[in-house]
């Protein structure tokens, strides 16, 4: 062995004892291609709701004009997730209120969207 592959592998013994693993061989073992993932993310997006046609823009509009004033200022569309309306409440008590409310508005929004577009409504607060 020469003086340069000594000083090489005394260099890695060291680095290997300060990180407490060795050098990996290949830095590139493990690495994947975006491409090799495109298909499952596409195929997730459509399982969460974003195939529905579901512009954010069209919920917010439909957002305000069925709910009404009021209950648009403190309670907002957030996302659509495999037909699951998601809503960010600004209080717990308008979540209440809204909790008792949840049939007619339901009804309401699909009546507006498309019953097979949104089947269900859920609240966060936020």
């Amino acid at each position: 062995m020469n003086k340069h592959a000594k000083l090489r592998r005394f260099r890695e013994e060291i680095l290997g004892e300060w990180r407490g693993c060795e050098e990996p061989r290949d830095l590139n073992c493990g690495v994947h291609r975006a491409q090799e993932f495109v298909a499952a993310i596409l195929r997730g997006l459509r399982a969460s709701g974003a195939a529905d046609g579901l512009d954010e823009a069209e919920v917010r509009a439909a957002w305000k004009e069925l709910a009404g004033e009021f209950i648009a200022r403190h309670a907002e569309p957030v996302a659509v997730k495999g037909g699951h309306l998601v809503l960010r409440v600004t209080q717990p008590a308008m979540r209440f209120h809204l909790e008792q409310m949840k049939p007619l508005l339901l009804t309401r929004i699909q009546q507006n969207l498309g019953a097979a577009r949104i089947r269900s409504v859920k609240f966060t607060l936020g």
